[in-house]
């Protein structure tokens, strides 16, 4: 017997090494969806009791049967179908916004050779660099300047264009369309907007649509500025609807629950049909760069 066949490892041995990395893997992952989420169905549980619920301890983990109740008390207390409806309307347009504008913003500064494109680029990044909170005065004043205050373009205009939107499809467009492309199709005739529309947007119209969603998961959640703009209770977005369930001395858990409750589902049931496309785009990007 030679030495190397007297130290290889049988291949049983072998088998059962390989396949102990993903079991010990799966069981992570397992884990980690669990803790991801429990504070969802957590909410879910408190939502279908009360109050007391979310005090008790050892903690009830078992739903009740009292979500219709609080959930009538939702749509009683406030117009919570027309906020779903705002939201809808508010995050819809900002999602194809930033979808549509940043990929031409994007395509501009990637493919386009003007006066000052970098120095414009490099404003552009560093604007991500300055907190939100500190443009609500300058923001608020133009709004006012406009008579947009207590409008629902308040809280979609400011959002149709980001500068992350515009950095990330920039760097997208840089890493997916050649220059060969770009020349071959001015040799055709064909003209910028042409070239943006019927050649480049095709092409990354994965990383668009994942800009899209995240725009529109976060104008959805967005909270600060609709609250300070919105005075309306017909133009409240469904966060400031929520805010709206609580008192000024008292906070009912369960009727707030139950209002976050309901404006999470239309998020949950926007990733039932677009997860898989929303995991194949972001994919996609991280292995173009």
């Amino acid at each position: 017997m030679s030495p190397t066949s007297a130290t290889a490892t049988p291949a049983p041995a072998r088998r059962r090494s390989a396949n102990r990395v993903p079991f010990l893997a799966y069981v992570l992952l397992s884990l980690m969806v669990l803790v991801s989420v429990f504070p969802l169905y957590w909410m879910f549980v408190v939502s279908t009791s009360d109050s007391a619920t979310a005090t008790t301890l050892p903690p009830h983990l078992v739903p009740g049967g009292n979500f219709p109740h609080l959930a009538g008390l939702v749509f009683d207390t406030v117009p919570f179908v027309q906020a779903l409806l705002n939201s809808l309307v508010v995050a819809g347009t900002v999602g194809l916004g930033q979808a549509l504008l940043c990929a031409l913003a994007g395509f501009a500064f990637a493919k386009l050779s003007f006066a000052g494109r970098n120095t414009l680029f490099l404003i552009v990044v560093l604007t991500m660099t300055v907190p939100a909170q500190l443009a609500v005065i300058p923001q608020y004043l133009i709004m006012s300047k406009l008579g947009w205050v207590d409008t629902l373009q308040a809280v979609t205009v400011p959002g149709v264009v980001s500068a992350f939107g515009i950095f990330w499809m920039r760097q997208h467009i840089a890493n997916t369309i050649g220059d060969e492309l770009m020349h071959a199709a001015r040799v055709d005739g064909a003209t910028t907007w042409q070239i943006f529309w019927r050649i480049a947007f095709p092409l990354v119209r994965p990383a668009a649509f994942v800009l899209g969603l995240f725009g529109f998961v976060y104008t959805w959640n967005d909270f600060l500025w609709p609250f300070i703009v919105l005075k309306s209770p017909e133009r409240y977005t469904v966060q400031i609807a929520i805010k709206a369930l609580q008192s000024n001395r008292a906070i009912d858990l369960g009727l707030a629950m139950s209002g976050s409750f309901l404006a999470t589902l239309p998020l949950l049931v926007l990733f039932v049909f677009v997860g898989r496309r929303l995991v194949q785009g972001i994919m996609e990007g991280a292995f173009k760069g």
